[in-house]
């Protein structure tokens, strides 16, 4: 992710599993202005392919992910 993207809103859905990480990400980006940044912080391992595909279906830009541990973080950009 750009260093210069400053994120709006950080959601920690660490120790729930599915489908809740994709219930509150989906609540999150909606309370969000377009071109705001959400950081998603999971240990679901679902995680790691629902939410490039919900970016997908959903028009948003998955700026990056990252794993460290069993910690997930994603960066995603609200386009709509």
């Amino acid at each position: 992710m750009d260093a210069m993207q400053e994120i709006a809103f950080s959601l920690d859905t660490t120790g729930k599993c599915c489908p809740m990480p994709m219930v509150e990400t989906n609540q999150a980006i909606k309370a969000l202005a377009v071109g705001e940044v959400l950081e998603i912080i999971a240990t679901d391992i679902g995680t790691r392919k629902d939410i490039p595909s919900w970016c997908e279906r959903t028009g948003q830009t998955l700026l990056a992910s990252s794993e460290h541990g069993k910690e997930l973080r994603f960066y995603v950009r609200k386009n709509r």
